[in-house]
């Protein structure tokens, strides 16, 4: 039998958990982040349908967020209630006897043989839908890139098939930001080239791809534009590649004593969460966003990885001094990073 990748994905997850919890919510424009008062300074976590057709999406401003749909319910985020309910969820999936590979909160990749996934996919959606009240969307690959990118065309609650075979019909005049792994800021280099969509960037020309991106990532991303990608569904754990820490201020710091003390605070927060994830860091990042709402983040690798906390803090104060502090500072973040498992 034929061999497939499903990729799974939650129904607005977060606003979902919140509607099961308060059935009188369904329907309505459902917005969850901070602690659930738009007046604050906190982003939107996520969003339910009704609250996305008035523009409102994860990562802008509460407040935006607000303008954008005064009539929504604002929700504090709960990620303890996340986390029951991402976990019942990968069991239902784990009772298929399938590879399952997690990748968060509310998605995996499933392993699969069958002569026709489509009727596996709709079992699937109708174990989560009866085990957890959860809706799904499911989409099915002949690898991971295009089961990832085959679960868009599915929601909400439907399944998409995306193959070789209707690779281009589907992608070809897309821009090259509907493909998992090119942001904005990679985008903005290959338009440079002249590649905008995915048909133009399936045909670049590899040496100006690495002269402008590296040699090794240009011709990657020219193989992402052929709907290349990976197909071992390996099934193991989840396991958190960072832990982070952040604060959105109500007030705007201003002086360096009081942004360091900050710092400070969350470095230490972050390496108690390396302690108890009980594996070293190899990394430490400092996310900095400055007035009115520029982000910019800075890392260091250290000499060794380590979860003591000491080195830790030194390292996010270290962090901290790459950066020019000369304008208002809304929020600040302390990431560290754990090594990358190669085996």
């Amino acid at each position: 039998m034929p061999a497939w990748v499903l990729h799974v994905d939650l129904d607005q997850f977060i606003a979902a958990v919140e509607i099961l919890r308060d059935p009188s919510l369904a329907g309505k424009p459902v917005v969850v982040g901070g602690r659930g008062d738009p007046t604050e300074r906190a982003v939107v976590a996520t969003a339910s349908y009704e609250a996305r057709e008035s523009g409102v999406h994860s990562g802008i401003p509460l407040r935006l967020a607000l303008r954008r749909c005064p009539d929504a319910v604002f929700l504090p985020s709960d990620p303890t209630a996340y986390d029951e309910a991402s976990a019942g969820v990968m069991a239902v999936l784990r009772s298929f006897g399938v590879p399952l590979e997690v990748l968060g909160w509310d998605e995996a990749f499933l392993g699969v043989t069958a002569d026709d996934p489509f009727e596996f996919a709709r079992s699937v959606q109708a174990a989560v839908l009866d085990r957890t009240r959860l809706s799904c969307s499911v989409g099915i690959g002949d690898n991971k890139l295009r089961a990832k990118l085959a679960t868009g065309f599915a929601k909400p609650a439907g399944v998409f098939q995306l193959t070789r075979s209707n690779w281009f019909e589907v992608m070809a005049d897309r821009p090259t930001t509907a493909l998992w792994g090119i942001g904005t800021k990679t985008a903005r280099k290959l338009a440079e080239l002249g590649y905008t969509t995915v048909a133009e960037l399936a045909r670049a020309d590899e040496d100006a791809l690495a002269t402008r991106l590296g040699p090794r990532m240009g011709p990657w991303y020219r193989g992402l534009a052929r709907g290349a990608g990976g197909t071992a569904v390996t099934s193991t754990p989840y396991v958190a590649k960072s832990r982070s820490r952040e604060t959105t201020f109500q007030s705007d710091l201003t002086e360096l004593p009081e942004i360091t003390a900050e710092v400070v605070a969350l470095a230490r927060r972050v390496a108690a969460d390396v302690v108890d994830e009980g594996r070293p860091a190899a990394r430490v990042a400092v996310k900095v966003r400055f007035v009115p709402f520029f982000t910019h983040t800075r890392s260091v690798t250290l000499p060794a990885p380590t979860a003591d906390p000491g080195l830790l803090e030194n390292a996010a104060l270290a962090v901290l001094a790459k950066f020019t502090l000369d304008r208002p500072i809304r929020l600040l973040g302390v990431r560290a990073e754990f090594p990358e498992d190669r085996r």
